[in-house]
Order: C-alpha cells, then structure tokens, then sequence
C-alpha cells in the first residue's frame, strides 16, 4: 500500500478526545489493546529463541551456513510469520482487528531496529537493552490505519473500525469542521487507556495559513528571551515571571496516602511465599486512586506549559530559549525532583512546532553560552555565579537585578542585536551563538533543529564552559 503524502504546506498533528464508552465497548477495547499485547509477547519470545538457539548452535561449531534460519524482525517479515501460526497460536484471532495485531507486530519491529541500532553504534544515546515483554496491567493501546475512521457529524461521537460508534467526552466540532471544509484528512486513530480513561487520538494532516495571529497578538518585531526555571516555570525578558504550579509537588500528600493505602493491600505478589498470587479486589482500586493522581498532575503540567507557549508564539515573532540539557541535569539528586515536576525542557518541543503554525521564528542558543553570567547591561562575564545567587549584581556598571530576568534579557539580545542575514557580527561575535528551529514539516517530528546553525560556531569555545568565559573576558 502506498503511503500517504501530506499536500506541501501540511503540518501532521494530533486530536485527543476523551471517550465515553459502554461496557460492550469497553470490553472491545480492552480485547483489541490486549490482542496487540499478545502477538507483541509472542514474536518477541520466537525471535529471542531464535536468537539463543543461534548463538547455542555457534558455540558447538555449527557453520553460518547451517545455522537455524534467522526469524526477520521487519514489519513484513514480523506479518508473514504471524499469518502462517495464527490460526494455531491464537484461535480466536477473527474477534479483533486486523490493525490490533499490526499495531503489535509495527512496535516490535521498532524496538528491535532500535535496540539493533544502538548496539552497532548508528543510534544515539544510552545504550538499549534487549526489548522486554509487555506486562498485562501496563498500558494499553492499539492503532487503526485503515477501516471506517472518522468523526460522527453530530460532533460527539468517533467511528473506529470493528468498535463501531463510541461516544466522546468532549465535542469533536474542530476537527469534523476541518475534515468537512476539506483542509484536514485523517490519517490514524489510535486509542489508549490511562488511569482507567479511555482516549483516541486521531493523526490529521492539516493544512494551516501560515503566519495567521489572532485579532488581539501585537503588532510584528517583537522579540523574547525565556528562561526556563524551577521556581518559575519560566522567566519572560519583558520581566515578567510565570510562576510554577508544580503539580506533582503539591500531590505529594495525597499520593504517599494513597500509595501506603495501596500497599496494605493483598497484591499479585506474596513476599513470604515468593511466588504469584490472585491480587485483591481492594489492591486494583487502590492502584486505580494512585493512577489517576498521577494522571491529574501530569495533566496540570501539560495545560500549564500550553497555554504558555501558545501565547509566546501568538504575541512574540521571535522566541529565543536555552539548549538545556535536561538530561545531565536531573543527576543532581537535590534537584531531581523539581526539575521533572517543572519539565523544562517541554518549552522547547512545544515551541518547536507551535512557532511554525503561527509564524514566528523560533531561536536555540548555544548549551555553553553564559547566559546568566553575563551582564545585560554592560556584558561583563563573571567568572562564578553559584545557584544560591538569586540576585544578579553587576561590579562594573552596578545592574542589580533577579538572575532569571537577567538572562532572559541576554538571551532576547542574541537576536535583538544581530542582523540574522550576515555571517555574524564582526565586532561583538554575539552571532554565533544563536541557531534557528525548522518549523515542523509534514513528515518531520515537531521542533527538529535545522541541520546547520546560521552563523558559524567556533566549535573551540564548546569544549568546556572554563575555556568558553575566558575567551569572553579576553574578546571583551
């Protein structure tokens, strides 16, 4: 089957919708996710024994040639397979959708070429292990690409194939508007269950006008540094600062509650036997309670960062943020927790794509750029500036102002005061530190950087933060 290709000037996004199932409908669901559980589980046990007799066969001094025939982890070899042994492994394999079994076989075959990627080196990143089996309680999800997939025109309903109609929580009035006027077309459906709520996110290739701003944005020119932080969820040039709702903090309380609750439960585990057990009635509701919390704070969390980067890249035509690397950070075991609580590095994916629906320019600066060090005022670098420091105070020129702000300030400067056609300012060299974001593309994962900066970087002043604000101070 040949593959959809999005018009030019499409953008591929996503449409969640909470749903409203039956119990019949409900029982579908769950047999579908649970289908695709199941064939994942069990190709992924053919292709490990394949794997182990090999390496047993090799290790007796078995020639390659007659070696067991290696089971192809593809996505078409994976599917031929499966068709020949499903009639035996799985009888009951008419009851569920063609597309529960696919959405299986595709995610193996994923996380085999991933796993096979990172183990010759073309993957990067932590290394990955072997891929593991999907547990029965563990999230449940199952794809729809072909079949009857669309939105009732009632607006309160979804079509899915061999589900049938199921009621949506929330009106689907913005997508059914835009697949009837012609400028969306839906792609996939994919439904999962989370913390005990059904939800289907349809795939939609749209087609947006690019640059369009609502009647209220300001007028074009304006530029913006954000800072990222943890006490603020982020730090505005303008002054202003948007404070930190931080939901998970603020569940603590009830979360140890209910998780103490839910370990007095009898679970599926009996420590003094060692061995498995029938888990309590009262154990699964309890562990429902500690889901939906979690739920409840990671949706917080997301609604905050959204309308945030909404509005930046409704009112703002330029957006300058930090290259954190979130990653080395969340090693610092005092910071840990706040730093995934405020999930700082969502500020960037989000304006990644957001910035190219409504026209504006979206700027990364350098990981090594001494953004807080620096002075706003007069650009004197200082050589140490601890976290507890939450005032910046400038000995030079005398600027005392909050660290946050000050940085932001720096950070809006990088393009404010550059001319983003030449090569980079010959005198300050302030150029170099900035690179654009691509606008995501029809095919393309939202917020991928450009492959190039557009000013030079001198990859010297990268290698370490020392040799970077020495360099500063001599040039100043």
């Amino acid at each position: 089957m040949k593959r959809y290709e999005p018009p030019a000037g499409w953008t591929v996004q996503a449409y969640r919708f909470a749903l409203e199932p039956s119990d019949a409908q409900v029982l579908g669901l769950r047999r579908n996710t649970g289908a695709a559980r199941f064939v994942y589980n069990h190709m992924l046990r053919r292709v490990s024994a394949v794997k182990a007799q090999r390496a047993a066969e090799a290790s007796y001094g078995v020639a390659e040639a007659d070696l067991t025939p290696w089971q192809g982890w593809s996505l078409p070899d994976l599917r031929r397979t499966w068709n020949e042994i499903k009639v035996w492994v799985a009888p009951w394999w008419a009851e569920c959708s063609k597309e529960a079994f696919n959405t299986g076989l595709a995610n193996l075959s994923a996380a085999l070429g991933n796993w096979h990627a990172s183990r010759t080196g073309a993957r990067k990143g932590r290394r990955m292990g072997w891929p593991r089996a999907k547990k029965k309680h563990g999230r449940r999800s199952a794809r729809f690409t072909t079949g009857a997939i669309r939105v009732d025109p009632s607006y309160r309903h979804v079509v899915l194939p061999r589900l049938g109609r199921i009621r949506s929580h929330e009106s689907t009035r913005k997508l059914a508007r835009r697949v009837r006027a012609g400028t969306a077309t839906i792609l996939s459906a994919t439904v999962t269950e989370t913390a005990g709520r059904w939800f289907c996110s349809f795939q939609v290739a749209v087609g947006r006008t690019v640059g369009r701003r609502p009647a209220h944005a300001p007028k074009a020119g304006r530029v913006v540094g954000v800072d990222a932080g943890i006490t603020h969820l982020a730090v505005l040039s303008t002054g202003e600062m948007v404070p930190n709702p931080a939901p998970f903090k603020a569940a603590l309380r009830k979360l140890g509650k209910a998780q103490r609750r839910a370990a007095r439960r009898i679970g599926p585990y009996d420590p003094e036997a060692r061995r498995k057990r029938t888990a309590s009635n009262r154990w699964q509701r309890a562990q429902d309670a500690v889901a939906r919390l979690h739920a409840t704070v990671s949706a917080v969390r997301a609604d905050s960062w959204h309308q945030l980067t909404t509005r930046l890249a409704q009112q703002f035509t330029t957006v300058v943020v930090e290259d954190l690397h979130v990653a080395g950070m969340v090693r610092n075991r005092k910071l840990a927790r706040s730093l995934t609580d405020a999930a700082p590095a969502t500020l960037r994916r989000h304006l990644g794509y957001k910035t190219g629906w409504y026209g504006s320019t979206l700027y990364v600066a350098d990981r090594w750029y001494p953004s807080s060090k620096t002075c706003s005022a007069c650009q004197t670098v200082k050589p140490k500036l601890s976290l507890a420091e939450r005032m910046f105070h400038c000995t030079s020129c005398g600027l005392s102002l909050d660290r946050d702000v000050n940085s932001a300030r720096n950070l809006a400067a990088l393009v404010r005061h550059v001319d983003l056609e030449l090569p980079g300012d010959a005198k300050t060299g302030r150029g170099a530190y900035v690179r654009p974001v691509r606008p995501a593309s029809a095919g393309g994962a939202a917020g991928r950087e450009a492959s190039r900066p557009v000013h030079p970087v001198n990859v010297a002043r990268q290698r370490t933060t020392a040799n970077h604000e020495s360099r500063l101070l001599t040039e100043r």
